[in-house]
């Protein structure tokens, strides 16, 4: 792109029929442009539709380009791409946003903003314009989970209106192809360190006839799955934590005799479980770090200075030493076991006394097990592939005349 193609804005429209209202929103974004006296441009990324929209936006006044991969994140990706603009505003094409009040955004975004996110709940929502399941539960719920999962300040995750730097997202690589490409926006540009702020916007009641592309359920949970697969700490370590906790603290009141509290009686059957639950939540605590070397080895999460710290932690040797350790001590406990086995003659014992033993040796047992397994696949993960290593010799190994490579696929 020359020098001579850019502009300051790009307003970008995906678009998918969006016939009865793509003409009132490209001219609604050219009077923006006008009256604020921009040098910008107006953009459709038409994702397939066969009601006409494209040659109405292009009456309209906008600049239209085919994007072949079906899906939200695959239109907003292309237009972003396309864009001359060194600011770009997303927004729906289906006239629930006002594209003539974008004040706001190219205000932020011209301070410094990287990411500009419009709230829906600050700016006013209009009647039947959200649905209820919406409005009070899907919105909500996940922008909380958001803000938890990565304290991200912001209380409208899924607001359609939105502006960006286009040069920062370039780099960011955004891949989601779905709805949940907005999600994918927020989430990646926190964890590079970009700049996010939030401006009050409105939501109108669209102005289409048939029912929306966004499916609640499946969407919803494309929003939720990218969270969660973003985030192994809550996905995974701290279940874990919670469970193991819970697990051993069952089995610490009722090592020693059986647990009575009010008429309920608490015996080696709930002993086995909590046993359970201590193996359940430490594998689930050893996925996180599983999942987490493998997202930060990806490119999928920062290598950050803390996490490396951590990570050394659970080397190899350490795991190993204390895999080693727990299999020694359950052993030992299942010698005391046939010890006292032994005592009555190799005859039949109280379940209620022997079990205290068994199960505690058969969990430190498996659990030992665990950490030596996970140990290696950790360590697995963590080696460098030979393509990536800047060291690596550029030449093949035991052949008597090595040289570079030229083109060679296999050895």
């Amino acid at each position: 792109m020359t020098a001579v193609d850019t502009c300051e804005l790009t307003i970008l429209m995906p678009c998918l029929d969006e016939a009865e209202t793509i003409e009132t929103c490209v001219r609604k974004a050219r009077e923006f442009l006008e009256r604020a006296g921009l040098r910008g441009e107006v953009l459709v990324a038409d994702n397939g539709s066969r009601d006409g929209s494209q040659s109405l936006a292009a009456a309209a006044g906008a600049r239209v380009i085919a994007v072949p991969i079906r899906g939200y994140g695959a239109a907003i990706t292309a237009g972003i791409e396309s864009a001359r603009g060194i600011y770009v505003i997303v927004g729906d094409a289906d006239d629930s946003y006002d594209f003539s009040r974008l004040d706001p955004f190219l205000s932020a975004l011209r301070e410094g903003s990287d990411l500009v996110i419009g709230n829906r709940f600050q700016g006013g929502i209009a009647r039947a314009a959200m649905p209820a399941l919406h409005r009070y539960l899907g919105n909500p719920v996940l922008s909380f989970m958001g803000r938890l999962f990565f304290s991200i300040p912001i209380g409208d995750f899924h607001c359609g209106l939105r502006g960006l730097r286009r040069e920062a997202f370039i780099a960011l690589g955004l891949s989601a192809t779905g709805m949940e490409f907005a999600s994918e926006m927020i989430v990646k540009a926190k964890l590079a360190k970009l700049r996010i702020s939030e401006v009050p916007t409105t939501l109108s009641r669209d102005g289409r006839s048939r029912a929306p592309h966004l499916r609640t359920w499946r969407d919803g949970w494309r929003h939720l799955r990218f969270l969660l697969l973003h985030s192994p700490d809550w996905l995974f370590f701290y279940p874990g934590v919670g469970i193991a906790g819970l697990g051993l603290l069952l089995m610490v009141l009722l090592l020693n005799g059986p647990l009575k509290v009010g008429m309920v009686r608490f015996d080696v059957h709930t002993l086995l479980y909590g046993m359970a639950a201590v193996q359940i939540g430490v594998q689930l605590v050893f996925f996180s770090i599983v999942a987490r070397r493998y997202a930060m080895s990806s490119g999928m999460l920062p290598d950050t200075a803390s996490q490396s710290r951590v990570l050394r932690w659970f080397s190899l040797e350490h795991c190993l030493l204390a895999g080693a350790a727990l299999f020694i001590i359950g052993v030992a406990l299942g010698a005391a076991a046939v010890h006292e086995w032994s005592q009555v003659g190799l005859q039949e014992l109280d379940p209620s006394r022997t079990m205290r033993l068994v199960i505690p040796s058969v969990g430190m047992i498996i659990l030992g097990g665990q950490l030596i397994v996970n140990a290696f696949l950790m360590a697995l993960i963590a080696v460098e592939p030979r393509s990536q290593r800047t060291d690596a010799p550029a030449t093949v190994p035991g052949d008597l005349h090595s040289g570079p490579l030229h083109g060679r696929s296999e050895l």
